[in-house]
Formats: C-alpha cells, sequence, structure tokens
C-alpha cells in the first residue's frame, strides 16, 4: 500500500483547500473524490453554478427594467435559456479545471471512487468498476460534506419534485415554480426563476424568510423579492406533495390551520442540507455521530478516534464554503503542531440574491435574549448617492454596538454588493473595531460603503451625515 502523511476524502472547498495546505507545509498528501470532477457541492452543483446563473438572471432583468431609464433602448428582448445553462456548465468546468491544475501544481495525489475506512490507518477506495486500491494513511481528515434534505413524506423523483441540483439543470424555464424553504438555497434559486419570468411562490413554515439572519434583513428582501413577482407563504406547514404528471401539487396548512393548495410546473424542495456519511465505514474505527447525523469533533476539530478529524458541512456549525476552507488550513496547520484560530463569530453568513444579504456577528434578536445592551445605527441605501446613480436602492446596512463600550458586536447588510462589502466589517470586528473607529476612516466617495460608515456615524450618537 502506498502511504501518506494525510489523507484527506473529500475534495470540497473543504478538503482541497486542506490538501494545499498540508501539501505547502510538507506533508505526503491525498485527496479521494468519488465523483471524476473536484471542487465538491459548492464547485459542481452549489455555490459557483448558482452564482452564474443568479449573475445571468440579474443581467436580462437589469436590461429589462432598467436599461431604458439609463438611456440604453434594446428590442427583443429574450432569455436564450439552454445558452444561459450552458455559460453555467462553462463556468463550472473552468472552475474545477483550476482545482485540477491546483493539485498538480502541490503534488497532490488524486484518488478518484467511494473513499471507506478498513480501520483507522487504512482507507479503502472503490471505483465505479467495482476495483479497490488502499491506501495507509498516518493522519485522515473526513471532508465529505452534505446532501440536499428533504421531508418524510416528500419523494424527491428528480423530475418535477425536485433538488437545488436539479434546478441548475433544467430543459426549460419554468411558468410555474414553488420553492418549499424559505432560506439561502431556496431564494437564492427561486429569484432566479422569478427574474427570467417564472411565477415563483415561496412556502415557509417560519414567519419570515431567512429565519436564522436578522429579522430586519428578511423583511428589507421580502419587499425587494415581492418587486421581482415573487410570492410568499409565510407561516405554512407543507403537509403534501404530488407529482400529477406534468404539474406538482403542494398542500400545506396555513397560520389558522386552513387547508391551502399550490400547483406549479416544478417544485423545489429547499430546506436544508444533511451532513454525508453514507458508506465511509465509520462504524469500522468507532467514529462517533451526533443525534443530527454530524461527525463528533472537539475544539481541534479531532473526532474521538485518535489523527482521525472532520471539517466542513459534515461536523457542527454553518455549512458554509469559506467555513469549511478555514477548517481545513485549522487542521492542516493543527497537524503540523501549530497554534491556529479560529472565530466562528467572524465567519460571514451571505444571500446571493439581489440585492445581497451579508452578516457578521450577532443578530438584534440575540443580543436581546443574551441581554447585551447594546445600539443600533443604520443607513438605508435609497440615501446613498453611488446606489442612486447604479439604481440600487433597495435595502440598508445595520450596525450593531456594544451601548457601553461601542464595540461592534454585528454588522447586518441587505443592498448592492453586501457580499463584498462584509469584508470591511469582519475586519474592523477582527480587530475589536468601535462603531466610531469605522466613522473616522475615509471612505472613498461615491462608492456604497459609505452606507456603512454612515451607520456607524448613526451608532454614535446619531451622528449620520447624508440622512
Amino acid at each position: 500500500m502506498e502511504k501518506y502523511d494525510v489523507v484527506i476524502i473529500g475534495s470540497g472547498p473543504g478538503g482541497y483547500v486542506c490538501a494545499i495546505r498540508c501539501a505547502q507545509l510538507g506533508m505526503k498528501t491525498a485527496l479521494i473524490e468519488k465523483y471524476n470532477a473536484l471542487g465538491g457541492t459548492c464547485l459542481n452543483v452549489g455555490c459557483i453554478p448558482s452564482k452564474a446563473l443568479l449573475d445571468s438572471s440579474e443581467h436580462f432583468h437589469k436590461a429589462k427594467t432598467d436599461f431604458t431609464t439609463h438611456g440604453i433602448d434594446l428590442k427583443d428582448l429574450k432569455v436564450n435559456f439552454k445558452q444561459m445553462v450552458q455559460r453555467k456548465r462553462e463556468v463550472v468546468e473552468q472552475t474545477v479545471g483550476g482545482i485540477d491544475y491546483l493539485m498538480k501544481k502541490n503534488k497532490i495525489d488524486v484518488l478518484h471512487g467511494m473513499g471507506s475506512f478498513e480501520s483507522a490507518n487504512v482507507i479503502k477506495i472503490t471505483g465505479d468498476d467495482s476495483k479497490e486500491t488502499k491506501v495507509e494513511a498516518a493522519r485522515v481528515v473526513i471532508a465529505t460534506g452534505s446532501k440536499p434534505g428533504s421531508l418524510p413524506f416528500i419523494k424527491i423523483d428528480k423530475k418535477r419534485v425536485i433538488t437545488s441540483t436539479e434546478a441548475l439543470e433544467l430543459n426549460e424555464l419554468p411558468k410555474k415554480l414553488i420553492v418549499i424553504g424559505g432560506g439561502v438555497i431556496g431564494l437564492e434559486l427561486g429569484s432566479v426563476y422569478a427574474r427570467l419570468g417564472t411565477e415563483v411562490t415561496v412556502v415557509e413554515y417560519m414567519d419570515g424568510i431567512i429565519p436564522t439572519m436578522d429579522s430586519t434583513m428578511g423583511k428589507e428582501l421580502t419587499k425587494s423579492l415581492k418587486k421581482l413577482g415573487m410570492k410568499f407563504a409565510l407561516s405554512h406547514k407543507v403537509k403534501e406533495v404530488t407529482n400529477k404528471g406534468k404539474t406538482v401539487l403542494v398542500k400545506a396548512d396555513d397560520k389558522k390551520g386552513t387547508e391551502v393548495s399550490f400547483e406549479a410546473d416544478y417544485c423545489l424542495v429547499a430546506v436544508g442540507r444533511i451532513p454525508y456519511t453514507d458508506k465511509l465505514g465509520l462504524e469500522n474505527v468507532g467514529v462517533k455521530l451526533d443525534n443530527r447525523g454530524r461527525v463528533e469533533v472537539n475544539e481541534q476539530l479531532q473526532t474521538n478516534v485518535p489523527y482521525i478529524y472532520a471539517i466542513g458541512d459534515v461536523i457542527k456549525g454553518a455549512m458554509l464554503a469559506h467555513k469549511a476552507e478555514e477548517e481545513g488550513t485549522f487542521v492542516a496547520e493543527v497537524m503540523n503542531g501549530e497554534k491556529p484560530h479560529i472565530d466562528y463569530n467572524l465567519i460571514p453568513g451571505v444571500v446571493y440574491t439581489w440585492p445581497e444579504v451579508a452578516a457578521v456577528g450577532k443578530t438584534e434578536e440575540q443580543l436581546k435574549e443574551a441581554k447585551v445592551n447594546y445600539k443600533v445605527g443604520s443607513f438605508p441605501f435609497k440615501a446613498s448617492g453611488r446606489a442612486r446613480a447604479s439604481m440600487d436602492t433597495d435595502g440598508l446596512i445595520k450596525v450593531l454596538a456594544n451601548a457601553d463600550t461601542d464595540e461592534i458586536l454585528g454588522v447586518h447588510m441587505c443592498g448592492p454588493r453586501a457580499a463584498d462589502m462584509i469584508a470591511e466589517a469582519v475586519v474592523g470586528m477582527e480587530f475589536r473595531a468601535t462603531a466610531e473607529d469605522i466613522s473616522r476612516m475615509s471612505h472613498a466617495h461615491p462608492t456604497f460603503t459609505e452606507a456603512f460608515r454612515e451607520a456607524t456615524l448613526d451608532a454614535t450618537g446619531k451622528r449620520a451625515i447624508h440622512i
């Protein structure tokens, strides 16, 4: 058997970043991937392809709704949906090709097949042809990610009742689409189709969308998505989903307990994701799982079995590609005897609708629950000169700061380029900046980020200038 210092099972953002960092630190490294393409869910059927479709659909929507105002007249504007999907595929191929290059550059052995534990230090790789090979590893990192979740009574047939994976590869533009779940995945993909002309209805169990984020962001995003024509059935409990051949029928009880029905061409089930631990042979080595099927780890991301670690969606915490990347680097450095650090409170979350939603730190609801003495500053994009120039005036930036020390505790953005702007908040909070610290830093004019400064000014004695 080939012997390695470390073997990583799973080549998503956590796995491949971990492999690269291990190789940089001088470890002989192997990366196991059960599919032909590297990159995991994120690169192949998640982050990257969804952003490609989000951008394409936003270009069309802007051309349809805003270009005339900008002085750009177009005739016979239409969607070439097949080309849009083809472009998405090309973006994925280019990105995956980049990961292939990085593996070769860093001299990482890539082994294709299903990896599973024969023992704590022996990994069996079963290929599509059922041929088996084995490798020996001084250390193993489980980075197998997650897969779409569902509800017990829903049968995902991948034809009319679909997950995010199938929603990225539809052969036609639906006339009507039902989305079960008002979280990140459902809203992103729902907004893609809404922009292209599909009648989209979101059915959500909670009383607001993106329920894990600050409630103000959910309210702001709801207002914007309604402008696209998206409909929202909030506080609805889905109880039945039926494929009727050419349509899907969804039955739910509203908040009063009255049964309501929705019918559409497709039903996208977006009720979250579950960790992928199938067929890993964890029972062969005694790796413990928690009550939600996640691999249990300690503060060093080490399992109960020495020399076996786990990172990313397969362990507790937010299921985010960049969280997995941080953990991949962290584990590599821990195995190298270093003392790295991750502050999970400062890992940002993003919803790539338009406007985008981005957040870092505590929500207002969390601060209230913890009985923290806090203050709020906010600034709407309708008061931003840069936002008016680009016709992106929906949304606002909200800053939560400690009322006694002025330290920033949370930043929540709904607006243009929020996904990029949130990095300034992360940097500030990493160095424990106060609202006044940010308010006294020069921000280029005109930019969207001025809104962040104005929100911090508002948090420090209601000193915002432009409102």
